[in-house]
């Protein structure tokens, strides 16, 4: 019985999701999945929601929040996470806040009592604080007086041991469970292997949650590997200054982050350093630059980019190679987060192998150093396959691709295809004879006769596959054996000793019921295609809109990209509106942001095609005021208006006074919503309030009511003046 009033409610204040969608977010259709999650969450099931990033996770919590009834306590792991999106809320005219450590006493206090009196709908904080002695009654009295609708635990894979960032203090979160026995959890983040998400699972007490898994793959992100040459500054200053956007580069060391930093600012590159070497203050510093684009590149190590929120960064690169692919789909994860085409490189030396191991070898646990190395492995498997890099990043996270990406290296500049299908049979046959117990490098031995220790210990010199392959190098059967595991031809165990084990796939091959070929590598410069990525951006009138959005974010203290995405401005651009109902038309552009910023951006948009020569057509804006969309409270009204209820009918409902009323449906006529004027105001007053009005003009009601006389009321006067004033506007 308990979702029945809140699905009322929502149905109540939008016909459908699309709706609601537009009206707070400016979005006219939902990314692949939000709906069903959506669904799901109006329906109080617990979650799972496993989505890439860019994929639109955080709208899968928002806009149920703005829907049902209470308080949704998002659970934040960074400060600078939850201020950003707090931030963007905001802009949105969406009552969100966070409590954090970076607040007084006072404004804690302030936003605790706007909690408490219903002003709120989402609350980001830290699992710390959440679970700390004085939060939690706090939290049980927000439950008592407002109702906590949803628990959305961000960065979920932070619960678990096995996920790449693992924080102790999530695993307390279980206790939420406990205490708020009715409150549904959905547990959110951008990567999860099989185990980490069963781990996410039982860690947080989900009660048969509904499991929505998106595709892992980013289809505007470019990636490529470079051999890190001597040239390979040479080739970073070139990707950064044909890349137009933000970028982030990472590097393994704080030294080589201030190396690296110091040099890109001597060729007059706007770089900041970002590490845990550097002062809180400072760190904080130089990312809201970033942010805020007073600062076009990031120099970091791997503690930077968890709380980011920068949706426009269009450029990635590792300069030094990643610990493992997790972290690397991750961090590279982040350009292009609005759907926008973006790059990502990763430069690769043999050189950085040694750095990871050594660091690896510094570790005490001896399981740990496995897993470690074996997630080195794959890195390296992955730089140096030849293979799509698609399908190596999304086979890691058990999710087949087939086919030409055309959107990598690899893919767009392919090596020669050769059929290896008599070697891979050697391979896979030899894997066979060892009992799927050894790994990569002992089948190569096998195969290629060596006589160390461990082939003779193991009589694996008598097989009949010892030295069928001497024919080939080490690293020719080291590139096969990568692509066998990249095609799915053959499994690797995760345990950290990384076993070779078959698949019926495995079979086939060795039956001669399938063939392998495999790309073999050239000596050849891998380069980017000129300009075949570069369009919109160089245009002239989305470079001003680009200055007016940054004018407008710096006066109030946000991120550009918080005004509007890259991906509206673009829109903007091309499709040049002229009409503030031609502009909230743009995806991207909801209610608020409409009337904040819509006459400034199309008086910009004019002044460009007039200096071009361009058609402005005439319209009569100055005269024209703005029309605004109701408000969440005032669309109630609007449907039990609709329903025949009386004002006092509405008031008694509602638990409203009638002038609260009186003054919705005069702002719905305004807005131009489908009020019942015949409902309100008798039809003799209307005409007679309308005769007053045609003679003295829009003026005080006062004066009008004197005109009238002691048997019209002002309710019925402003209502009928609404009227009066919308009919005068047309």
């Amino acid at each position: 019985m308990q979702n029945a009033p809140k699905k009322a409610i929502a149905m109540l204040q939008y016909p459908n999701l699309e709706q609601a969608l537009k009206y707070h977010f400016g979005y006219d259709r939902f990314r692949p999945g939000q709906r069903q999650i959506i669904e799901d969450a109006l329906q109080n099931r617990d979650l799972l929601v496993v989505m890439p990033t860019g994929g639109g996770k955080s709208l899968c919590f928002q806009l149920p929040a703005l829907i049902k009834k209470g308080l949704t306590v998002v659970v934040s792991p960074l400060i600078a996470l939850m201020q950003d999106q707090v931030e963007a809320l905001r802009n949105n005219n969406i009552s969100a806040t966070f409590l954090n450590s970076s607040l007084n006493v006072y404004k804690v206090r302030s936003r605790e009592d706007a909690i408490l009196s219903g002003k709120i709908r989402l609350l980001y904080v830290a699992p710390e604080r959440l679970l700390s002695e004085r939060f939690l009654p706090f939290l049980d009295l927000v439950h008592h007086q407002v109702g906590i609708s949803t628990f959305a635990i961000d960065e979920a894979h932070c619960v678990s041991e096995w996920g790449h960032d693992f924080r102790p203090e999530y695993r307390q979160l279980k206790s939420l469970r406990k205490r708020y026995l009715d409150v549904p959890t959905i547990a959110l983040t951008a990567t999860a292997t099989d185990r980490v998400r069963s781990d996410i699972i039982q860690q947080l007490g989900l009660k048969q949650p509904s499991i929505h898994l998106a595709s892992f793959n980013r289809q505007n992100l470019y990636y490529e590997v470079r051999a890190k040459s001597k040239q390979a500054y040479a080739e970073l200053l070139e990707l950064i200054r044909d890349n137009e956007g933000s970028a982030i580069i990472y590097c393994l060391t704080r030294k080589k982050v201030d190396e690296l930093t110091f040099k890109l600012q001597n060729e007059k590159i706007s770089a900041l350093p970002y590490h845990a070497g550097l002062s809180d203050e400072e760190r904080t510093q130089n990312q809201t630059r970033f942010i805020r684009d007073d600062v076009r590149v990031m120099v970091a190590t791997i503690a930077f980019g968890m709380g980011i929120n920068k949706p426009d960064v269009r450029l990635v690169v590792h300069f030094d190679i990643p610990r493992n692919l997790e972290s690397y789909y991750q961090e590279s994860g982040r350009a292009g987060r609005d759907g926008e085409a973006s790059r990502c490189t990763l430069f690769f030396s043999f050189g950085d192998i040694k750095t990871i191991e050594w660091s690896i070898n510094q570790k005490t646990d001896p399981q740990e150093q496995l897993i470690a190395k074996q997630q080195l492995r794959q890195v390296i498997d992955y730089a140096e396959g030849t293979d799509c890099r698609r399908t190596i990043q999304l086979g890691y996270f058990g999710e087949r691709f087939a086919g030409n990406c055309g959107n990598c290296d690899n893919c767009r500049h392919p090596k020669p295809m050769q059929d290896w299908t008599i070697e891979a049979m050697k391979f896979l046959s030899c894997v066979a004879r060892c009992k799927e117990r050894f790994g990569m490098l002992h089948i190569i031995d096998v195969l290629r006769g060596s006589k160390n220790q461990k082939i003779t210990q193991y009589e694996h010199d008598k097989l009949s596959t010892y030295g069928i392959g001497k024919d080939k190098s080490l690293e020719e059967w080291r590139m096969l054996g990568r692509s066998l595991l990249h095609q799915g031809l053959l499994e690797q165990t995760s345990d950290g000793y990384s076993v070779l084990k078959l698949n019926a796939l495995s079979w086939q091959v060795m039956r001669r019921q399938r063939t392998v070929s495999i790309a073999v590598p050239i000596a050849q410069k891998i380069s980017w295609e000129e300009g075949s990525e570069k369009a919109v951006e160089a245009e002239i009138l989305l470079q001003r809109l680009r200055s007016l959005r940054k004018q407008l974010a710096d006066e109030q203290f946000v991120p550009p990209y918080v005004v509007f995405p890259d991906s509206t401005l673009k829109v903007m651009a091309q499709v040049q509106p002229q009409t503030l109902s031609e502009f909230g038309k743009l995806s991207g552009v909801g209610s608020h942001k409409l009337a904040q910023y819509g006459k400034k951006f199309l008086a910009e948009i004019k002044a460009y095609r007039q200096e071009q020569g361009l058609l402005v057509e005439q319209q009569q804006d100055d005269s024209t005021s703005f029309v605004s969309f109701p408000s969440d409270t005032e669309l109630v009204t609007l449907k039990l208006h609709q329903q025949g209820l009386s004002i006092a009918e509405i008031a008694l409902k509602r638990n409203l006074s009638p002038s609260t009323i009186f003054n919705h449906l005069s702002k719905l006529i305004e807005k131009k919503q489908p009020v019942d004027l015949n409902q309100l105001v008798p039809l003799e007053h209307q005409q007679k309030i309308w005769q007053v009005l045609e003679v003295l003009g829009d003026i005080a009601l006062t004066p009008i009511k004197e005109q009238l006389g002691e048997s019209y009321t002002f309710d019925e006067i402003r209502l009928v003046r609404e009227k009066w004033r919308r009919e005068n506007r047309k």
